[in-house]
């Protein structure tokens, strides 16, 4: 049953994405009821219950998410009502091989392992796309010289192509991050207080094959120890997912600076319209990554809060993780995908590019110009002269070029194209692109 609320009607960053599919009440209910099967099933590989058993809970079906999240109420978490209903749906038989042994949270914590790598598989794919894409502009823009800008203004001349590569390496970090957490995600089961007594006296010589049984039928990693109150798999999604919203939001806050109006060295391949102007055409896949990028360290810091959880089991700092973690993956699930599609479709005005690095009447080379022209002037005399020149650039409305021209202490003229002062960017770009 699929409840109103997920409908994503506030949330168009994530609405119809994959992330969103996987992350609904359908895909939670479906994950704890995998949990509980393949607790039963590996039960039943080492001998501890029948085989009938695992077979019964894998055939319930028709569970109402609803009516399990109204009744979760009663005990605090949906565990309980969905082992009651798969109770009375296997019937007296296997009724007692239900759950049997495992505590609530062994059941959420994996089926939230189980959301969680479902998830991340998608973001890992569209931060694969996003990647390509990225590629491919850097390698077309390599020598693409545009303004480089430090503290909102004109610094030195750097190029696209290496802009791009710096967008393609943090989106690489991310994946990294995403994949080794993700190959990192571990099953859970302790039973009452992580010391899995029950299983013991339900007739296991070796608790711990029991657990290695239930990891490997969930292709979840086999925990050392129980993490009831060991939270390091939530911190580890509350990381990468943090870093992943962070990456793709540095891509999207540059394109909203150079898709402006007045800049336009940037366009979205299809922007989105507005209620009010027709002429607008808005930079809308930005400016949804950038609202996740703004919203994820929120979320991340309430999983970090949630490592401070007492005793063996905790009141409220286990249930404090459950919305931050789904809507961690959500935000994160949705900027991916439109990542993806904004570096896809991206449009490069390269025209633009090299006009505005005329906007400053050639001073963006000024400090090209000090080191040539120091040891012609000396230092002291080559920075006063700039510094004046500077200044009469924009009082007389004439370039830096005609002014120094007129200069009789120079007897040769320098080179000032911004286009032959960008450094070592296309060595650096092309350095990047060989990383896989």
């Amino acid at each position: 049953m699929t409840s109103e609320a997920e409908v994503g009607l506030l949330a168009p960053g994530w609405a119809d994405s994959p992330a969103a599919a996987a992350t609904s009440d359908a895909a939670y209910l479906r994950a704890l009821l995998d949990a509980e099967i393949a607790l039963t099933r590996a039960q039943a590989a080492l001998g501890l219950a029948p085989e009938g058993a695992a077979a019964a809970v894998a055939a319930v079906g028709g569970l109402d998410a609803g009516d399990i999240a109204v009744r979760a109420r009663a005990g605090g978490n949906p565990v309980i009502p969905l082992v009651a209903d798969l109770t009375t749906a296997v019937g007296a038989e296997y009724g007692p091989y239900v759950h049997r042994g495992a505590t609530s949270q062994d059941i959420l914590d994996t089926a939230m392992m189980l959301v969680a790598v479902r998830t991340l598989d998608l973001v890992r794919a569209d931060l694969g796309r996003t990647e390509a894409a990225l590629a491919r502009l850097a390698a077309d823009h390599r020598d693409t010289a545009m303004p480089g800008r430090t503290l909102t203004q004109h610094a030195v001349p750097t190029t696209f192509g290496l802009k791009a590569a710096g967008w393609r390496s943090l989106v690489v970090d991310a994946r990294d991050r995403v994949t080794s957490v993700r190959n990192s995600l571990p099953a859970q089961l302790g039973g009452a207080a992580g010391t899995l007594a029950a299983f013991t006296a339900y007739g296991a010589q070796d608790p711990t094959a029991l657990v290695a049984a239930y990891a490997r039928e969930l292709g979840l990693r086999e925990p050392d120890l129980p993490w009831h109150t060991l939270r390091t798999p939530i911190a580890d999604l509350a990381g990468c997912l943090a870093f992943a919203a962070g990456a793709l939001g540095k891509i999207a806050t540059d394109v909203l600076t150079l898709a402006r109006t007045e800049i336009a060295e940037l366009a979205e391949g299809s922007g989105g319209g507005s209620s009010a102007m027709p002429h607008k055409a808005n930079p809308v896949r930005s400016t949804l990554v950038a609202a996740a990028a703004r919203r994820a360290p929120q979320l991340a810091a309430t999983l970090y809060g949630s490592l401070a959880a007492e005793d063996e089991r905790p009141a409220g700092a286990w249930h404090a993780e459950w919305e931050p973690l789904r809507d961690l993956l959500r935000l994160v699930g949705g900027a991916a995908r439109d990542a993806a599609e904004l570096t896809e479709g991206l449009r490069v005005n390269a025209d633009a590019m090299r006009a505005h690095l005329d906007l400053t009447h050639g001073l963006i080379v000024s400090e090209r110009l000090s080191a040539d022209l120091a040891p012609v002037l000396g230092r002291a005399r080559a920075k006063a002269l700039l510094t004046e020149l500077a200044q009469r650039t924009y009082a007389e409305g004439r370039s830096l070029a005609e002014l120094l021209a007129e200069q009789p202490e120079l007897e040769k003229a320098v080179d000032l194209d911004p286009a032959h002062y960008t450094g070592a960017a296309t060595t650096l770009t092309d350095r990047a692109l060989e990383r896989r």
